[in-house]
Protein backbone atom coordinates (compact mmCIF):
# COMPACT_ATOMS: atom_id res chain seq x y z
CA UNK A 1 0.00 0.00 0.00
CA UNK A 2 2.86 2.38 0.83
CA UNK A 3 4.35 1.62 -2.59
CA UNK A 4 1.07 2.56 -4.31
CA UNK A 5 0.85 5.84 -2.42
CA UNK A 6 4.47 6.65 -3.32
CA UNK A 7 3.76 5.93 -6.99
CA UNK A 8 0.59 8.04 -6.85
CA UNK A 9 2.59 10.92 -5.40
CA UNK A 10 5.19 10.81 -8.19
CA UNK A 11 2.60 10.26 -10.92
CA UNK A 12 0.60 13.19 -9.56
CA UNK A 13 3.65 15.42 -9.86
CA UNK A 14 4.20 14.14 -13.39
CA UNK A 15 0.63 15.02 -14.34
CA UNK A 16 1.06 18.54 -12.99
CA UNK A 17 4.24 18.92 -15.04
CA UNK A 18 2.55 17.40 -18.11
CA UNK A 19 -0.31 19.91 -17.87
CA UNK A 20 2.16 22.56 -19.08
CA UNK A 21 2.14 20.81 -22.48
CA UNK A 22 -1.34 22.25 -23.13
CA UNK A 23 0.02 25.79 -23.26
CA UNK A 24 1.43 25.34 -26.77
CA UNK A 25 -1.90 24.30 -28.39
CA UNK A 26 -3.67 27.03 -26.38
CA UNK A 27 -1.28 29.58 -27.87
CA UNK A 28 -1.80 28.06 -31.32
CA UNK A 29 -5.58 28.21 -30.93
CA UNK A 30 -5.31 31.87 -29.96
CA UNK A 31 -3.07 32.71 -32.96
CA UNK A 32 -5.25 30.90 -35.50
CA UNK A 33 -8.59 31.66 -33.81
CA UNK A 34 -9.68 28.04 -34.34
CA UNK A 35 -12.03 27.99 -31.33
CA UNK A 36 -10.27 25.20 -29.40
CA UNK A 37 -8.58 27.34 -26.73
CA UNK A 38 -11.37 26.76 -24.13
CA UNK A 39 -11.13 23.01 -24.74
CA UNK A 40 -7.38 22.89 -24.12
CA UNK A 41 -7.64 25.23 -21.14
CA UNK A 42 -10.28 22.94 -19.62
CA UNK A 43 -8.04 19.89 -20.15
CA UNK A 44 -5.06 21.75 -18.67
CA UNK A 45 -6.98 22.53 -15.50
CA UNK A 46 -8.36 18.99 -15.31
CA UNK A 47 -4.93 17.40 -15.71
CA UNK A 48 -3.30 19.73 -13.19
CA UNK A 49 -6.15 19.26 -10.69
CA UNK A 50 -6.05 15.47 -11.02
CA UNK A 51 -2.30 15.47 -10.48
CA UNK A 52 -2.63 17.84 -7.54
CA UNK A 53 -5.27 15.71 -5.83
CA UNK A 54 -3.10 12.59 -6.24
CA UNK A 55 -0.11 14.43 -4.81
CA UNK A 56 -2.01 15.86 -1.83
CA UNK A 57 -3.57 12.53 -0.89
CA UNK A 58 -0.19 10.80 -0.96
CA UNK A 59 2.17 13.61 0.09
CA UNK A 60 2.96 11.94 3.42
CA UNK A 61 4.34 8.86 1.63
CA UNK A 62 7.62 10.29 0.46
CA UNK A 63 10.50 7.90 -0.25
CA UNK A 64 13.10 7.21 -2.92
CA UNK A 65 11.81 4.98 -5.69
CA UNK A 66 13.25 1.49 -5.80
CA UNK A 67 13.88 -0.65 -8.88
CA UNK A 68 10.46 -2.31 -8.82
CA UNK A 69 8.79 1.06 -8.37
CA UNK A 70 10.53 2.29 -11.52
CA UNK A 71 8.99 -0.48 -13.63
CA UNK A 72 5.53 0.18 -12.23
CA UNK A 73 5.83 3.91 -12.76
CA UNK A 74 6.91 3.46 -16.39
CA UNK A 75 3.80 1.36 -17.10
CA UNK A 76 1.53 3.73 -15.16
CA UNK A 77 2.97 6.80 -16.86
CA UNK A 78 2.64 5.54 -20.44
CA UNK A 79 -0.85 4.11 -20.01
CA UNK A 80 -2.10 6.98 -17.84
CA UNK A 81 -0.62 9.76 -19.95
CA UNK A 82 -2.18 8.27 -23.07
CA UNK A 83 -5.61 8.42 -21.42
CA UNK A 84 -5.08 12.04 -20.37
CA UNK A 85 -3.75 12.95 -23.82
CA UNK A 86 -6.91 11.62 -25.45
CA UNK A 87 -9.09 14.28 -23.78
CA UNK A 88 -8.67 17.02 -26.44
CA UNK A 89 -9.49 14.52 -29.20
CA UNK A 90 -12.60 13.34 -27.38
CA UNK A 91 -13.63 16.93 -26.70
CA UNK A 92 -13.31 18.15 -30.27
CA UNK A 93 -14.37 14.95 -32.07
CA UNK A 94 -17.41 13.67 -30.12
CA UNK A 95 -18.02 11.00 -32.78
CA UNK A 96 -14.63 9.50 -31.92
CA UNK A 97 -14.88 6.52 -29.57
CA UNK A 98 -12.64 6.28 -26.51
CA UNK A 99 -10.97 3.27 -28.15
CA UNK A 100 -9.95 5.30 -31.20
CA UNK A 101 -9.00 8.37 -29.16
CA UNK A 102 -6.81 6.27 -26.86
CA UNK A 103 -5.24 4.57 -29.89
CA UNK A 104 -4.45 7.96 -31.42
CA UNK A 105 -2.92 9.37 -28.24
CA UNK A 106 -0.94 6.18 -27.54
CA UNK A 107 0.28 6.32 -31.13
CA UNK A 108 1.38 9.91 -30.51
CA UNK A 109 3.15 9.34 -27.20
CA UNK A 110 4.72 6.05 -28.29
CA UNK A 111 5.91 7.82 -31.48
CA UNK A 112 4.25 5.17 -33.64
CA UNK A 113 2.40 7.48 -36.03
CA UNK A 114 -0.42 5.06 -36.84
CA UNK A 115 -3.67 7.00 -37.09
CA UNK A 116 -7.41 6.40 -37.18
CA UNK A 117 -8.13 9.96 -38.29
CA UNK A 118 -8.81 11.27 -41.78
CA UNK A 119 -9.45 14.83 -42.91
CA UNK A 120 -6.24 15.99 -41.22
CA UNK A 121 -6.00 18.98 -43.56
CA UNK A 122 -9.25 20.32 -42.09
CA UNK A 123 -8.48 19.76 -38.40
CA UNK A 124 -8.01 22.90 -36.30
CA UNK A 125 -4.31 23.84 -36.12
CA UNK A 126 -4.26 23.41 -32.33
CA UNK A 127 -5.57 19.83 -32.57
CA UNK A 128 -3.01 18.98 -35.22
CA UNK A 129 -0.25 20.57 -33.18
CA UNK A 130 -1.32 18.58 -30.10
CA UNK A 131 -0.94 15.30 -31.99
CA UNK A 132 2.56 16.26 -33.10
CA UNK A 133 3.55 17.60 -29.68
CA UNK A 134 2.72 14.16 -28.26
CA UNK A 135 5.33 12.74 -30.66
CA UNK A 136 7.88 15.24 -29.46
CA UNK A 137 7.22 14.61 -25.78
CA UNK A 138 7.14 10.85 -26.24
CA UNK A 139 10.31 10.88 -28.33
CA UNK A 140 12.77 11.38 -25.53
CA UNK A 141 9.99 10.22 -23.22
CA UNK A 142 7.98 11.96 -20.59
CA UNK A 143 9.79 9.84 -18.01
CA UNK A 144 13.20 11.34 -18.79
CA UNK A 145 11.69 14.84 -18.78
CA UNK A 146 10.25 14.11 -15.35
CA UNK A 147 13.63 12.86 -14.14
CA UNK A 148 15.09 16.24 -15.05
CA UNK A 149 12.41 18.21 -13.21
CA UNK A 150 11.10 16.13 -10.31
CA UNK A 151 14.36 16.11 -8.29
CA UNK A 152 13.76 19.82 -7.77
CA UNK A 153 10.48 18.83 -6.11
CA UNK A 154 12.15 16.24 -3.89
CA UNK A 155 11.58 13.10 -5.93
CA UNK A 156 14.60 10.93 -6.77
CA UNK A 157 14.59 9.76 -10.35
CA UNK A 158 17.41 7.32 -10.98
CA UNK A 159 15.33 4.13 -10.77
CA UNK A 160 12.75 5.54 -13.16
CA UNK A 161 15.46 6.47 -15.65
CA UNK A 162 17.03 3.01 -15.40
CA UNK A 163 13.67 1.33 -16.05
CA UNK A 164 12.89 3.57 -19.03
CA UNK A 165 16.29 3.66 -20.75
CA UNK A 166 17.42 0.67 -22.82
CA UNK A 167 20.84 -0.73 -23.59
CA UNK A 168 24.25 0.58 -22.56
CA UNK A 169 22.86 3.92 -21.38
CA UNK A 170 21.79 2.02 -18.26
CA UNK A 171 25.44 1.55 -17.39
CA UNK A 172 26.88 4.91 -18.31
CA UNK A 173 26.49 8.37 -16.85
CA UNK A 174 27.08 11.35 -19.09
CA UNK A 175 27.28 13.46 -15.93
CA UNK A 176 27.41 12.48 -12.25
CA UNK A 177 23.80 13.44 -11.60
CA UNK A 178 21.01 11.60 -13.40
CA UNK A 179 18.90 14.75 -13.60
CA UNK A 180 21.77 16.57 -15.29
CA UNK A 181 22.04 13.69 -17.76
CA UNK A 182 18.37 13.97 -18.65
CA UNK A 183 18.66 17.73 -19.07
CA UNK A 184 21.64 17.37 -21.39
CA UNK A 185 19.79 14.84 -23.54
CA UNK A 186 16.80 17.14 -23.72
CA UNK A 187 18.99 20.11 -24.68
CA UNK A 188 20.39 18.17 -27.64
CA UNK A 189 16.88 17.00 -28.53
CA UNK A 190 15.49 20.54 -28.41
CA UNK A 191 18.44 21.94 -30.35
CA UNK A 192 18.03 19.43 -33.17
CA UNK A 193 14.29 20.15 -33.22
CA UNK A 194 14.92 23.86 -33.67
CA UNK A 195 17.43 23.16 -36.43
CA UNK A 196 14.90 20.90 -38.17
CA UNK A 197 12.19 23.59 -37.97
CA UNK A 198 14.46 26.18 -39.56
CA UNK A 199 15.65 23.77 -42.26
CA UNK A 200 12.09 22.76 -43.18
CA UNK A 201 11.05 26.40 -43.33
CA UNK A 202 13.94 27.20 -45.66
CA UNK A 203 13.03 24.14 -47.75
CA UNK A 204 9.55 25.51 -48.42
CA UNK A 205 7.19 24.59 -45.58
CA UNK A 206 5.23 27.27 -43.74
CA UNK A 207 6.05 27.79 -40.06
CA UNK A 208 3.16 25.67 -38.77
CA UNK A 209 3.94 22.66 -40.96
CA UNK A 210 7.65 23.03 -40.21
CA UNK A 211 7.06 22.91 -36.45
CA UNK A 212 4.66 19.98 -36.63
CA UNK A 213 6.83 17.90 -38.94
CA UNK A 214 9.96 18.71 -36.93
CA UNK A 215 8.17 17.36 -33.84
CA UNK A 216 7.30 14.19 -35.77
CA UNK A 217 10.78 13.84 -37.23
CA UNK A 218 12.79 14.21 -34.04
CA UNK A 219 10.34 11.95 -32.20
CA UNK A 220 10.45 9.51 -35.15
CA UNK A 221 6.67 9.53 -35.05
CA UNK A 222 5.28 10.02 -38.55
CA UNK A 223 2.13 12.07 -37.90
CA UNK A 224 1.50 14.71 -40.55
CA UNK A 225 -0.86 17.66 -40.90
CA UNK A 226 -2.03 16.29 -44.25
CA UNK A 227 -3.81 13.08 -45.25
CA UNK A 228 -1.34 12.69 -48.11
CA UNK A 229 1.54 12.82 -45.62
CA UNK A 230 4.80 14.01 -47.23
CA UNK A 231 3.33 13.39 -50.70
CA UNK A 232 1.39 16.62 -50.11
CA UNK A 233 4.55 18.73 -50.52
CA UNK A 234 6.03 16.84 -53.51
CA UNK A 235 9.40 18.44 -52.77
CA UNK A 236 12.73 16.60 -53.02
CA UNK A 237 14.32 19.36 -50.92
CA UNK A 238 11.85 18.88 -48.04
CA UNK A 239 12.32 15.12 -48.30
CA UNK A 240 16.11 15.58 -48.15
CA UNK A 241 15.87 17.64 -44.95
CA UNK A 242 13.58 15.07 -43.36
CA UNK A 243 15.91 12.21 -44.32
CA UNK A 244 18.89 13.90 -42.65
CA UNK A 245 17.04 14.54 -39.40
CA UNK A 246 15.42 11.09 -39.38
CA UNK A 247 18.89 9.56 -39.64
CA UNK A 248 20.14 11.77 -36.79
CA UNK A 249 17.13 10.89 -34.65
CA UNK A 250 17.76 7.19 -35.18
CA UNK A 251 21.20 7.51 -33.58
CA UNK A 252 22.11 7.55 -29.90
CA UNK A 253 21.41 11.00 -28.45
CA UNK A 254 24.17 10.40 -25.92
CA UNK A 255 26.58 10.28 -28.87
CA UNK A 256 25.17 13.57 -30.17
CA UNK A 257 25.70 15.10 -26.73
CA UNK A 258 29.29 13.91 -26.50
CA UNK A 259 30.01 15.19 -30.02
CA UNK A 260 28.65 18.64 -29.15
CA UNK A 261 30.35 18.75 -25.77
CA UNK A 262 33.72 17.70 -27.22
CA UNK A 263 33.24 19.69 -30.44
CA UNK A 264 34.40 16.64 -32.35
CA UNK A 265 33.02 13.93 -34.62
CA UNK A 266 35.12 11.34 -32.81
CA UNK A 267 32.18 10.05 -30.66
CA UNK A 268 30.44 8.91 -33.85
CA UNK A 269 33.55 7.02 -34.91
CA UNK A 270 33.75 5.22 -31.58
CA UNK A 271 30.01 4.49 -31.38
CA UNK A 272 29.79 0.77 -32.22
CA UNK A 273 26.23 1.16 -33.52
CA UNK A 274 26.66 4.19 -35.78
CA UNK A 275 28.63 2.61 -38.64
CA UNK A 276 26.47 -0.50 -39.13
CA UNK A 277 23.33 1.61 -38.67
CA UNK A 278 24.30 3.97 -41.49
CA UNK A 279 25.77 1.21 -43.67
CA UNK A 280 22.64 -0.96 -43.53
CA UNK A 281 20.22 1.90 -44.16
CA UNK A 282 22.18 3.64 -46.91
CA UNK A 283 23.02 0.28 -48.53
CA UNK A 284 19.33 -0.61 -48.49
CA UNK A 285 18.45 2.71 -50.11
CA UNK A 286 20.76 1.97 -53.05
CA UNK A 287 19.78 -1.70 -53.22
CA UNK A 288 16.04 -1.07 -53.27
CA UNK A 289 16.45 1.80 -55.73
CA UNK A 290 18.20 -0.59 -58.09
CA UNK A 291 15.56 -3.26 -57.47
CA UNK A 292 12.66 -0.88 -58.20
CA UNK A 293 14.43 0.38 -61.32
CA UNK A 294 15.00 -3.16 -62.61
CA UNK A 295 11.37 -4.02 -61.88
CA UNK A 296 10.31 -0.98 -63.99
CA UNK A 297 8.45 0.54 -61.04
CA UNK A 298 10.43 3.70 -61.80
CA UNK A 299 11.99 3.75 -65.30
CA UNK A 300 14.30 6.57 -64.22
CA UNK A 301 16.92 5.45 -61.63
CA UNK A 302 16.99 8.84 -59.91
CA UNK A 303 13.23 8.72 -59.33
CA UNK A 304 13.68 5.21 -57.94
CA UNK A 305 16.45 6.47 -55.64
CA UNK A 306 14.34 9.41 -54.46
CA UNK A 307 11.36 7.30 -53.41
CA UNK A 308 13.36 4.30 -52.20
CA UNK A 309 15.72 6.41 -50.08
CA UNK A 310 12.99 8.43 -48.39
CA UNK A 311 10.74 5.50 -47.53
CA UNK A 312 13.57 3.17 -46.53
CA UNK A 313 15.01 5.77 -44.15
CA UNK A 314 11.54 6.58 -42.82
CA UNK A 315 10.56 2.99 -42.05
CA UNK A 316 14.03 1.78 -41.03
CA UNK A 317 14.24 4.55 -38.43
CA UNK A 318 10.67 3.76 -37.31
CA UNK A 319 9.46 7.23 -38.27
CA UNK A 320 6.64 6.32 -40.65
CA UNK A 321 6.53 9.21 -43.12
CA UNK A 322 5.76 8.31 -46.72
CA UNK A 323 6.00 10.16 -50.02
CA UNK A 324 4.34 7.40 -52.07
CA UNK A 325 2.16 4.34 -51.56
CA UNK A 326 4.98 1.81 -51.27
CA UNK A 327 2.49 -0.99 -50.60
CA UNK A 328 2.06 -1.05 -54.41
CA UNK A 329 5.73 -1.90 -54.89
CA UNK A 330 6.82 -5.52 -55.44
CA UNK A 331 6.27 -7.18 -52.08
CA UNK A 332 9.97 -7.75 -51.37
CA UNK A 333 10.61 -4.00 -51.00
CA UNK A 334 8.07 -3.17 -48.25
CA UNK A 335 8.83 -6.44 -46.44
CA UNK A 336 12.53 -5.57 -46.38
CA UNK A 337 11.66 -2.14 -45.02
CA UNK A 338 9.58 -3.70 -42.23
CA UNK A 339 12.50 -6.00 -41.43
CA UNK A 340 14.78 -2.97 -41.12
CA UNK A 341 12.25 -1.39 -38.75
CA UNK A 342 12.83 -4.33 -36.40
CA UNK A 343 16.62 -4.22 -36.13
CA UNK A 344 18.14 -0.96 -37.29
CA UNK A 345 17.83 2.05 -34.96
CA UNK A 346 20.41 2.68 -32.27
CA UNK A 347 20.11 2.39 -28.52
CA UNK A 348 19.34 5.75 -26.94
CA UNK A 349 17.48 7.00 -30.02
CA UNK A 350 13.81 7.90 -30.28
CA UNK A 351 13.10 4.82 -32.42
CA UNK A 352 11.78 1.39 -31.47
CA UNK A 353 12.44 -2.24 -32.31
CA UNK A 354 15.20 -4.55 -31.18
CA UNK A 355 17.87 -1.82 -31.53
CA UNK A 356 21.17 -2.14 -33.36
CA UNK A 357 23.08 -2.99 -30.17
CA UNK A 358 21.07 -6.18 -29.64
CA UNK A 359 21.27 -6.96 -33.37
CA UNK A 360 25.07 -6.76 -33.27
CA UNK A 361 25.30 -8.87 -30.12
CA UNK A 362 23.05 -11.54 -31.60
CA UNK A 363 24.97 -11.59 -34.89
CA UNK A 364 28.37 -11.78 -33.18
CA UNK A 365 27.10 -14.41 -30.77
CA UNK A 366 26.08 -16.56 -33.74
CA UNK A 367 29.56 -16.20 -35.24
CA UNK A 368 31.17 -17.11 -31.91
CA UNK A 369 29.02 -20.22 -31.66
CA UNK A 370 29.98 -21.28 -35.18
CA UNK A 371 33.66 -20.75 -34.31
CA UNK A 372 33.30 -22.87 -31.17
CA UNK A 373 31.78 -25.71 -33.18
CA UNK A 374 35.14 -26.19 -34.89
CA UNK A 375 37.28 -25.07 -31.92
CA UNK A 376 35.38 -26.36 -28.86
CA UNK A 377 38.20 -25.76 -26.38
CA UNK A 378 39.05 -22.25 -27.54
CA UNK A 379 38.36 -19.11 -25.52
CA UNK A 380 36.64 -16.63 -27.79
CA UNK A 381 35.01 -13.73 -25.90
CA UNK A 382 32.30 -11.75 -27.65
CA UNK A 383 33.39 -8.16 -28.25
CA UNK A 384 31.69 -5.00 -29.42
CA UNK A 385 34.47 -2.61 -30.30
CA UNK A 386 36.89 -2.91 -27.39
CA UNK A 387 34.18 -3.94 -24.94
CA UNK A 388 33.76 -7.58 -23.92
CA UNK A 389 30.08 -8.51 -23.70
CA UNK A 390 29.49 -10.59 -20.59
CA UNK A 391 27.53 -13.85 -20.79
CA UNK A 392 24.68 -12.49 -18.68
CA UNK A 393 24.21 -9.65 -21.19
CA UNK A 394 24.19 -12.15 -24.06
CA UNK A 395 21.52 -14.21 -22.28
CA UNK A 396 19.46 -11.07 -21.63
CA UNK A 397 19.58 -10.23 -25.35
CA UNK A 398 18.48 -13.74 -26.28
CA UNK A 399 15.63 -13.55 -23.77
CA UNK A 400 14.48 -10.19 -25.09
CA UNK A 401 14.56 -11.27 -28.73
CA UNK A 402 12.65 -14.47 -27.95
CA UNK A 403 9.88 -12.52 -26.21
CA UNK A 404 9.95 -9.91 -28.98
CA UNK A 405 9.36 -12.38 -31.80
CA UNK A 406 6.86 -14.42 -29.78
CA UNK A 407 4.92 -11.20 -29.21
CA UNK A 408 4.82 -10.57 -32.97
CA UNK A 409 3.65 -14.13 -33.64
CA UNK A 410 0.98 -14.25 -30.94
CA UNK A 411 -0.46 -10.78 -31.55
CA UNK A 412 -0.49 -11.38 -35.32
CA UNK A 413 -2.38 -14.65 -34.80
CA UNK A 414 -4.90 -12.87 -32.56
CA UNK A 415 -5.56 -10.32 -35.32
CA UNK A 416 -5.87 -13.05 -37.94
CA UNK A 417 -8.29 -14.96 -35.69
CA UNK A 418 -10.36 -11.78 -35.34
CA UNK A 419 -10.82 -11.54 -39.10
CA UNK A 420 -7.90 -9.46 -40.40
CA UNK A 421 -6.09 -10.83 -43.45
CA UNK A 422 -2.60 -12.16 -42.76
CA UNK A 423 -0.60 -9.45 -44.55
CA UNK A 424 -2.50 -6.64 -42.82
CA UNK A 425 -2.37 -8.39 -39.43
CA UNK A 426 1.33 -9.24 -39.55
CA UNK A 427 2.42 -5.85 -40.90
CA UNK A 428 0.19 -3.98 -38.41
CA UNK A 429 1.76 -5.78 -35.44
CA UNK A 430 5.31 -5.37 -36.77
CA UNK A 431 4.67 -1.68 -37.44
CA UNK A 432 3.03 -1.05 -34.06
CA UNK A 433 5.47 -3.10 -31.96
CA UNK A 434 8.38 -1.28 -33.60
CA UNK A 435 6.54 2.07 -33.32
CA UNK A 436 6.90 2.48 -37.09
CA UNK A 437 3.31 3.45 -38.02
CA UNK A 438 1.97 2.26 -41.38
CA UNK A 439 1.87 -1.40 -42.31
CA UNK A 440 0.62 -3.03 -45.49
CA UNK A 441 -2.76 -4.03 -46.88
CA UNK A 442 -5.66 -2.51 -44.93
CA UNK A 443 -3.24 -0.46 -42.80
CA UNK A 444 -0.85 0.62 -45.56
CA UNK A 445 0.66 4.09 -46.05
CA UNK A 446 -2.31 5.23 -48.14
CA UNK A 447 -4.84 4.03 -45.53
CA UNK A 448 -5.49 4.37 -41.79
CA UNK A 449 -6.25 2.01 -38.92
CA UNK A 450 -9.87 3.22 -38.80
CA UNK A 451 -11.13 0.06 -40.51
CA UNK A 452 -10.21 -2.13 -37.54
CA UNK A 453 -12.81 -3.19 -34.98
CA UNK A 454 -12.51 -2.01 -31.37
CA UNK A 455 -10.96 -5.33 -30.34
CA UNK A 456 -8.41 -5.19 -33.17
CA UNK A 457 -7.63 -1.57 -32.33
CA UNK A 458 -6.89 -2.48 -28.71
CA UNK A 459 -4.55 -5.27 -29.86
CA UNK A 460 -2.61 -2.75 -31.94
CA UNK A 461 -2.65 -0.31 -29.02
CA UNK A 462 -1.17 -3.02 -26.80
CA UNK A 463 1.54 -3.64 -29.42
CA UNK A 464 2.45 0.08 -29.46
CA UNK A 465 2.58 0.14 -25.67
CA UNK A 466 4.78 -2.97 -25.48
CA UNK A 467 7.11 -1.58 -28.11
CA UNK A 468 7.51 1.73 -26.33
CA UNK A 469 8.28 0.22 -22.90
CA UNK A 470 10.61 -2.41 -24.45
CA UNK A 471 8.33 -5.45 -23.83
CA UNK A 472 10.17 -7.02 -20.88
CA UNK A 473 9.50 -3.93 -18.75
CA UNK A 474 5.78 -4.67 -19.15
CA UNK A 475 5.92 -8.45 -18.85
CA UNK A 476 8.15 -8.53 -15.76
CA UNK A 477 5.37 -6.90 -13.72
CA UNK A 478 3.17 -9.94 -14.34
CA UNK A 479 5.70 -12.46 -13.03
CA UNK A 480 5.27 -13.84 -9.47
CA UNK A 481 8.89 -13.09 -8.56
CA UNK A 482 8.32 -9.36 -9.15
CA UNK A 483 5.84 -9.18 -6.28
CA UNK A 484 7.89 -11.19 -3.79
CA UNK A 485 9.58 -9.25 -1.04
Amino acid sequence: MIRLFSLARVFGLMLMVFSAAYTLPILTAWIYHDGTAPLFLQDLLLTFTLGGVMWILSKDHRRELKAKDGFLLVLLAWSGMAAISALPLLGYLPELSFTDAYFESMSGLSTTGATVLSGLDKLPPAINLWRHELHWLGGMSIIVLAVAILPILGVGGRQVFMSETPGPMKDSKLTPRIAETAKNLWSIYAGLTLACVLALKLAGMDWFDAICHAFSTLGLGGFSTHDANIRFFDSPLIEGVLMIFMLLSGMNFATHFLAVRNRSLAPYRYDVEAKPYLAIILGSCLGLAGFLHLQDVYPDFWDALRYAAFNVISIATDCGFSNTDYSRWPVFAPLWMLFLACVTVCTGSTGGGIKMMRTLILAKQSLVQMFLLTHPTALHPLKLGKMIVQSNVQLAVLGFIFVYFMSIVMLSLVLVASGVDFVSAFSAIVACLNNAGPGLGEVGPAATYAGLSDFQTWICTLAMFLGRVEILTAFVVFTPVFWRK
